[in-house]
């Protein structure tokens, strides 16, 4: 593994992070989650990212991963967590507010056992709450020693400087890192947002980067049984793959083969051709997959007519669902 300094910070993020998003519910830790979070801390994976609503149900991704973190050296790892969406009914349990977002990191914390998290997230952008108050409840999540530093995630570019102008006018802790939805099928980050991490010394670690297993060989023939696409259609729709996506997925498949790579660690590897990324963060099934997606790092340079086939290929591409709010 190799490892990329976290902006204008002295925080080191390894180039591929593991999501314990899907896989890592249920109601008690799986003997295969244990593998997935060992094979990867084997492969030199130090980051694990959580968020409160990870599971299904809701909080349980937290407690089975804390269980199993607690069987690696804490001092070696980074450990964080977001909260923003849905956690419970009312009107307390979602969105930006200090009420929830202080409640909801205590909660966080007692699910995964540990006194600090390395990074606690704002998981979403508030439109009906000052974003003073989101900015200054990270602060203090930081001041109580509750996170060591503040993230946020899914800001647009405009949001993004306007959150760092807040901390930077009170004096509160700066924002660490960024999260965004980015993939080669999801490339709205280049536009401004890039940009404004770099400018304001903000690292950038990308989530869903083979666009919930479509940038992988999985669907160059049929959907799978048991595919996210199947089971999951409200993260990967059927309109997501259309005739015209499909091709492209062959064509980029037929690529990453003449790189001596797959297709998701090739989508990996050209997510971590931008300096600006400090890691990209991918999901599991089985142990097998993240020892796979590790072998990205061994070829990230890619020619010029690599790029102008990429770029041709995906950088008009709209795809039928959008997931995640893009720039503003």
């Amino acid at each position: 593994m190799e490892y990329r300094r976290c902006g204008q910070s002295g925080l080191k993020f390894p180039e591929i992070s593991l999501g314990c998003w899907h896989n890592f519910g249920g109601a008690l830790p799986t003997e295969l989650q244990r593998q997935m979070i060992f094979a990867a801390f084997d492969c030199g994976i130090t980051h694990f990212d959580l968020a409160n609503n990870y599971g299904p149900p809701f909080g349980s991704a937290e407690s089975n991963v804390g269980k199993i973190l607690a069987d690696l050296p804490r001092d070696e790892i980074i450990v964080s967590s977001k909260a923003g969406y849905i956690m419970w009914p009312g009107p307390y349990g979602e969105w930006g507010s200090r009420k929830y977002l202080i409640a909801s990191l205590d909660q966080s914390l007692k699910r995964v056992n540990v006194d600090y998290f390395d990074i606690f997230y704002s998981h979403r952008f508030d439109p009906d709450t000052p974003l003073e108050e989101t900015m200054g409840a990270l602060n203090t999540a930081v001041e109580h020693g509750k996170a060591l530093y503040a993230g946020i995630s899914s800001y647009s570019s405009s949001q993004t400087k306007e959150a760092v102008e807040i901390c930077q006018k009170n004096g509160w802790s700066r924002i660490l890192i960024h999260q965004p939805n980015y993939s080669m099928f999801n490339r709205w980050i280049e536009d401004h947002l890039v940009a404004t991490c770099e400018d304001t010394g903000m690292g950038m670690i990308a989530f869903c980067p083979l666009y919930q297993g479509l940038l992988t060989d999985k669907y160059l023939a049929q959907i799978p049984a048991g595919s996210r696409a199947e089971t999951c259609p409200e993260l990967l729709r059927p309109e997501d793959l259309s005739a015209e996506v499909v091709d492209i997925v062959r064509q980029l498949n037929e690529l990453a083969s003449h790189r001596g790579q797959s297709l998701a660690q090739m989508a990996i590897a050209w997510i971590l051709r931008l300096p600006q990324v400090t890691s990209v963060l991918c999901g599991a099934s089985r142990p097998e997959q993240i020892v796979e997606n590790c072998k990205a790092i061994k070829n990230k340079n890619f020619s010029e007519d690599e790029i102008r086939m990429i770029d041709g290929l995906t950088q008009n591409l709209q795809m039928p669902s959008s997931l995640w709010a893009k720039e503003s």
